[in-house]
């Protein structure tokens, strides 16, 4: 019952933490002059995934045995996972309930049927689309080479870590010049700053402290969230690798899910997309190129499969994305592709 409440607690503890760490990283964005957008993809994403890219690091370099190590691939291979199904998927679904409570809201003050966008309606223009593609573009062929390494052996392996670090710092340059030119004149009101809320525009000081703040509680939170998964884990029949493969990663990237969220439920959906992309960026390169570094890399089949099931599920969302169809309702079902790895892992495991 303890190891219950303390998940709960854990849970609660990271949805307000993002609630003050996104209110923080917009006012951090507008002092660093960075691009609407790559505020979610930079920033945002940067702080959530850093603590997941500092547990790999600890696990692979501090790791006793070559099991213990191989908890930070298996990490490195969850993270992108989940994100791609999951976060999509809770993203899809939270903005399916959001544009049925508005039209329901419209209907009951008016009597009549809104005529805003419905769930069959694609978030965004074409432009919109072709920005939510460009992510999935560059991770897909990243993310397929690092499955690749993981199926073979040779001595200079470790490496080609360091490509894994080049790619993503190629992508933070990208971003960041895309994000300035393609952003809008218009400039949007941002929300006070919850630690100075009477303050029109608070202080850097406080906006940083804020940031920082919320990012330790985050943490921290998730730290625990994970440890109670491994007590509840076993409680509910689950062995140590199912719990793993199937819980542990939904919990590392809890923070980003709770971004997203948030974002949606403030009308602000391309950010939300763009936190889950950039912290798919990071997690394909930055723990991928730790895990090369200091650990044979080598994939068995529960690492093969999660690979391969990432892959399906980002192909489905570009292909989406390209014919300018993604709506909340496709977005949903990428978390389906979640339930297909957990059905597949059951022999795999057995």
């Amino acid at each position: 019952m303890i190891a219950f409440l303390l998940l709960i607690v854990c849970a609660v503890a990271i949805y307000l933490a993002c609630e003050w760490f996104v209110n923080a990283v917009e006012w951090l964005g507008q002092r660093l002059k960075v691009g609407k957008m790559a505020v979610g993809t930079i920033l945002a994403a940067f702080g959530t995934a850093l603590p997941e890219s500092v547990v790999t690091l600890v696990a692979v370099t501090t790791g006793a045995t070559e099991e213990a190590k191989n908890i930070g691939v298996g990490a490195a291979m969850g993270g992108p996972l989940a994100l791609a199904t999951v976060a999509y998927g809770v993203t899809g679904t939270m903005l399916l309930l959001k544009r049925r409570r508005e039209r329901l809201l419209v209907l009951a003050d008016t009597g009549m049927p809104p005529g805003g966008p419905d769930s069959g309606e694609a978030l965004g223009d074409e432009k919109d689309m072709k920005r939510l593609a460009k992510d999935q573009q560059w991770f897909l062929p990243i993310f397929l080479v690092k499955v690749s390494l993981g199926l073979v052996a040779f001595a200079f392996k470790p490496a080609l870590g360091l490509l894994f670090f080049a790619a993503y710092a190629v992508y933070f340059w990208r971003e960041i010049r895309s994000s300035r030119a393609d952003e809008d004149t218009e400039e949007e009101e941002l929300e006070p700053l919850k630690l100075q809320p009477k303050k029109a525009s608070p202080d850097t000081w406080a906006v940083v402290a804020q940031t920082l703040a919320t990012l330790g509680v985050i943490f921290l939170a998730a730290h625990y969230f994970v440890a109670q998964l491994d007590v509840i884990g076993p409680m509910l029949g689950l062995s140590a690798t199912v719990t793993a493969l199937l819980l542990s990663p939904i919990a590392t990237e809890l923070p980003e899910i709770m971004n997203a969220v948030i974002w949606v439920r403030q009308g602000k959906i391309k950010l939300a997309l763009a936190n889950i992309s950039g912290s798919m960026m990071i997690q394909a390169t930055v723990p991928s190129g730790i895990g090369l570094l200091f650990t044979k890399w080598h994939f068995d089949g529960a690492l093969l499969w999660s690979g391969i099931i990432t892959m399906a599920a980002i192909a489905y969302l570009l292909a989406t994305m390209r014919a300018h169809r993604l709506t909340p309702a496709r977005l949903a079902v990428a978390a389906g592709f979640y339930i297909v790895f957990a059905l597949g892992l059951v022999p795999i495991l057995s």
